[in-house]
């Protein structure tokens, strides 16, 4: 999968290099999920200090949430503290590596993250800063910190050894906590970890200049007839998932969306993911549509209806659409509707209708 990458322990790609074995913890305070601020003395307590750093966006941290969450529920009446920090900077995470989640990586997302989940952790945020996630270098998400009673660090690398739980053969995070409560070493210190890199701020230059080149893409605005445009609604061919928008450029609530649709685009064009726009406007209307369309970069593909008869166009694209503008619908292959929409779109319930859609058609691992 092209969003995970196999990282090295010692060093990331941000140069950021993991803290060694014996290592005292670095003290710590950070906004959480509730509200609060927490820090290490806030743990002080517990006689093994686990720092999972993870994320929203990740599949392979989300592959590991309902992990995460067993070892809270297993081991903290035996002492154990587990608190989970996103180390990721917003600002670094590029749109086409949130396509296999509907969330993104800032405090407020994660928020929404942990009450949909029930986490039974702590979840902190260091991607304002990233001082204390630069102190321990964590490789990729998800990355573990094991600390012992006096605080030392004992145990650096991976949950287990792989995504998938049914092949699962080393579980080397409850291997140390076993080991520490019982007064002993881990047998194995440090191993390897697999996930996303960790988005470093320093990357957020790269974002921007990848930002800058899809904006240059190409943007081009095609007249349709009926036919085209109940083949479109029916997607028997395309064995992907379709987003229909119709809208124009008179339509406040259009407008006003039009470049979070674009940014779905991005998101998860690089799946089996089509969006497509229907200019609801008189044919001799298309140089507005087609200014519009650049302004906006909407470098997908885009319709309008080639006919001066508005029903028409209705009637072909969606005989249960009652005509108001904006008007969404996401098709499955084949043709089943998936989310019908009329009015403003509730994104976040939009992308939470895309990803199962996607996911049923090319799995990843370790997904639910």
């Amino acid at each position: 999968m092209a969003l995970l990458c196999l990282a090295s322990l010692r060093a990331d790609d941000g140069g950021h290099p993991s803290l060694p074995i014996g290592s005292p913890a670095p003290d710590f305070d950070l906004p959480g999920v509730d509200g609060k601020r927490h820090t290490l003395a806030e743990y002080s307590s517990a006689r093994v200090l686990a720092i999972i750093f993870t994320c929203d966006h990740c599949p392979t941290a989300q592959a590991y949430e309902d992990r995460i969450m067993d070892l809270a529920r297993d081991y903290q009446s035996k002492g154990v503290a587990i608190v989970a920090i996103s180390p990721n900077s917003p600002a670094a995470v590029r749109l086409d590596e949130l396509g296999y989640t509907d969330l993104g990586d800032d405090l407020e997302d994660m928020k929404i993250r942990a009450k949909q989940r029930g986490f039974n952790f702590p979840f902190l945020f260091d991607g304002e800063t990233e001082g204390f996630s630069k102190k321990l270098g964590p490789a990729a998400t998800p990355h573990v910190f094991i600390f012992g009673p006096e605080r030392k660090l004992e145990f650096s690398g991976r949950i287990d050894d792989s995504e998938r739980l049914d092949k699962v053969r080393v579980r080397d995070t409850r291997l140390a906590f076993d080991a520490l409560l019982a007064g002993k070493k881990p047998a194995v210190a440090e191993t390897r970890v697999f996930g996303c890199s960790t988005k470093w701020a320093d990357k957020a230059p790269g974002n921007l200049a990848w930002r800058e080149k899809v904006s240059k893409e190409p943007v081009s605005v095609q007249a349709v007839d009926a036919a085209a445009l109940k083949a479109l609604r029916e997607n028997a061919d395309s064995g992907k998932v379709r987003l229909i928008n119709v809208w124009a450029t008179w339509c406040g609530p259009c407008v006003s969306e039009f470049d979070e649709l674009v940014e779905t685009q991005l998101r998860f064009r690089h799946r089996d993911f089509e969006m497509v726009t229907v200019a609801a406007q008189f044919p001799d209307e298309q140089p507005q549509v087609a200014k519009f369309l650049a302004k906006h970069h909407a470098s997908n593909r885009n319709l309008m209806f080639g006919d001066a008869d508005k029903y028409k166009m209705i009637e072909a694209l969606d005989p249960e659409w009652k005509g108001a503008l904006p008007h969404t619908l996401l098709v499955g292959p084949g043709g089943k509707i998936l989310f019908r929409q009329t009015g403003e779109l509730d994104f976040l319930e939009l992308r939470r209708r895309i990803v199962p859609a996607l996911n049923a058609i090319t799995p990843w691992p370790g997904m639910k």
